[in-house]
C-alpha cells in the first residue's frame, strides 16, 4: 500500500510495510504519553524547537525536494519552493507562538473580579495528509499544533512514505520528545479506529471530498472536532485590465502550478465579454507554449483527467491542446464553449487543463463564479478598486486574491467553505482550531 512509484517512469522504486494493529496502537500510546510534555513545557521551549525544525528543513532542502520529485513528480524548482515555504511556516510560529498564546484578559461587567481566556493544548491529534504538497501540508498542520503543545499522529498519503519517514526524523532531530510527532503507515480501517480512540481529540484532513466526508462521519459519531481542506474549483475573474499580457501570465502561472495539481489554483477562468476573445487567444497560446515538463502524480491521475476532458468535449466543449498523453504526462489544454450547465463545470480538474467562461458583465461573472459546489480560493482582476471590493465581498469562498496570484503566506489563514471544507490553517486562526480556550474567572 505504501510505495514510492516514480510517476515519470511508472517504476516502483521502494515499498514500505503497512503498519500492524499493534504498531498503530503504539503510535497513539506514544502520542498520548507525550501530552504530559505538551502541557508542562513552556511556549518558549516549544518555539525554540520549532525554529530548529525550520532550520533543519532549510539544511535538508535538497534531500526533501528530491524526495518530493521522486514520489509525486513535482518540478524540482517548485519542490524547493515548497520546502522554503515550510521553513517560513515553522519560523512564523516560532516567532509568534508567545504572542498568540498569552492569556487574553476579558472585560468583566457581571460582577467583581477578573477573567482571562487561557489557550492550552487538547492532547493528541490525528493528521491525514495528501500527496500533492508532501511537506507543506504537514507543516501547515504540525507547526501551530506543536507550538500549542498538542501531539500528533500523522498518516501520510500512501505514495509519500519516504517523505513521511524523513519528516518524522527531522522532528526528532529538532529535539521534540518521543511521541510528539509519530508517523504511521496505517490503513483506512486502522485510521477509523484511531479516530474512535478516546485519547485522540481532533482530526485534520487535507484531501478529497470523499475522504473528507468519510472522516467527518466517523469523527462526528465520536464527537471529535475536524478541520477539512478539500477540493477547489477556484474562479479567476477578469473584468478589466491595463495590461492583458500580465493577467494572462498570472493565469498561466496559477493553472500550471504543481502541474495543475493544487487545490486552490485557478481552474475556471471567467472573462468579461469585451476581453474574452483576446484573453482566450493569448491565454491558450501561452498555456500551450508553457507545456508542463513534469508528469501528473500517477498514471491513474492522468486517467481521471482524461475521462473528465473527454466528457466535457462530449457535452459540446472545445478542447485546445497540443501533444498527446504519455503515461502520467498530460498535455496542457484549454476548454472553451462551457457554461455552468455543463457537468464538467462543476468538477475539479486536477491537472494542466483550464476551463474558460464568457461573462456578460460583473453580475454575470459573480453568478458563474458562485455556481459551484466548491468555495476554497478565488482571484479577481480589475482596475476599479470599488469593483474589486464589491466582487471580493460577493464571492462565496474562503479566500479572495485581488490582482495577484501566489500571494499566500504563513501569516495568512487558509481554508474554504461549502464542499471545500471548513476550519482554517496558518496565521493566528491556525493555532486556534485545536486549542482549549479555557475561561478562568477569579471573583475574589
Amino acid at each position: 500500500m505504501y510505495a514510492v512509484t516514480d510517476p515519470a517512469t511508472g517504476q516502483t522504486v521502494q515499498t514500505y510495510p503497512t503498519a500492524t494493529d499493534a504498531e498503530v496502537t503504539a503510535a497513539v500510546d506514544a502520542a498520548h504519553a507525550a501530552t504530559a510534555w505538551g502541557r508542562s513545557s513552556s511556549v518558549s521551549t516549544r518555539a525554540a524547537l520549532l525554529r530548529r525544525l525550520g532550520d533543519l528543513h532549510a539544511e535538508r532542502r535538497a534531500e526533501l525536494a528530491a524526495g518530493i520529485v521522486r514520489e509525486m513528480g513535482k518540478p524540482l524548482d517548485e519542490a524547493e519552493g515548497e520546502i522554503d515555504f515550510c521553513v517560513d511556516i515553522y519560523h512564523y510560529y516560532a516567532d509568534h507562538a508567545q504572542e498568540f498564546l498569552v492569556d487574553e484578559e476579558l472585560p468583566v461587567t457581571s460582577g467583581p473580579g477578573r477573567a482571562v481566556i487561557r489557550r492550552s493544548p487538547v492532547g493528541v491529534l490525528l493528521g491525514i495528509m495528501p500527496w500533492n504538497f508532501p511537506a507543506y501540508q504537514v507543516a501547515r498542520f504540525a507547526a501551530p499544533n506543536l507550538a500549542l503543545g498538542n501531539t500528533i499522529v500523522l498518516k501520510h498519503a500512501p505514495q509519500c512514505p519516504a517523505t513521511a519517514a524523513l519528516l518524522e526524523r527531522l522532528v526528532a532531530e529538532a529535539g521534540f520528545p518521543t511521541g510528539a510527532y509519530v508517523n504511521v503507515y496505517a490503513t483506512n480501517e486502522q485510521i477509523a479506529e484511531v479516530i474512535a480512540d478516546p485519547r485522540v481529540h481532533g482530526v485534520s484532513l487535507t484531501g478529497s471530498e470523499r475522504a473528507g466526508a468519510a472522516v467527518a462521519e466517523i469523527a462526528g459519531r465520536h464527537l471529535k472536532k475536524v478541520v477539512l481542506e478539500l477540493g477547489g474549483c477556484d474562479p479567476f475573474i477578469v473584468l478589466s485590465t491595463d495590461d492583458l499580457d500580465s493577467v494572462v501570465d498570472a493565469a498561466v502561472s496559477t493553472r500550471l502550478e504543481n502541474t495543475g495539481q493544487t487545490c486552490n489554483a485557478a481552474k475556471r477562468f471567467i472573462v468579461a465579454d469585451g476581453l474574452y476573445d483576446s484573453f482566450v487567444e493569448k491565454f491558450t497560446a501561452a498555456l500551450l507554449d508553457r507545456q508542463p515538463g513534469a508528469p501528473l502524480s500517477s498514471a491513474a491521475a492522468a486517467d481521471t483527467l482524461e475521462r473528465q476532458v473527454a466528457a466535457a468535449v462530449a457535452e459540446g466543449a472545445t478542447l485546445h491542446t497540443r501533444g498527446e498523453r504519455r503515461g502520467a504526462h498530460f498535455p496542457a489544454g484549454v476548454l472553451t464553449g462551457l457554461t455552468t450547465k455543463h457537468a464538467t463545470a462543476r468538477q475539479e480538474l486536477f491537472g494542466p487543463v483550464a476551463m474558460v467562461f464568457r461573462a456578460a458583465d460583473e453580475t454575470d461573472a459573480l453568478r458563474i463564479a458562485n455556481d459551484t459546489p466548491y468555495g476554497l480560493g478565488s482571484y479577481v482582476f480589475t482596475t476599479d478598486p470599488a469593483q474589486a471590493a464589491r466582487v471580493a465581498d460577493g464571492i462565496e469562498a474562503g479566500m479572495v486574491f485581488v490582482n495577484g496570484v501566489g500571494a499566500e503566506g504563513a501569516e495568512l489563514p487558509f481554508g474554504g467553505i461549502k464542499r471545500s471544507g471548513f476550519g482554517r490553517e496558518l496565521g493566528r486562526p491556525g493555532i486556534e482550531e485545536f486549542a482549549n480556550k479555557k475561561l478562568i474567572r477569579t471573583v475574589a
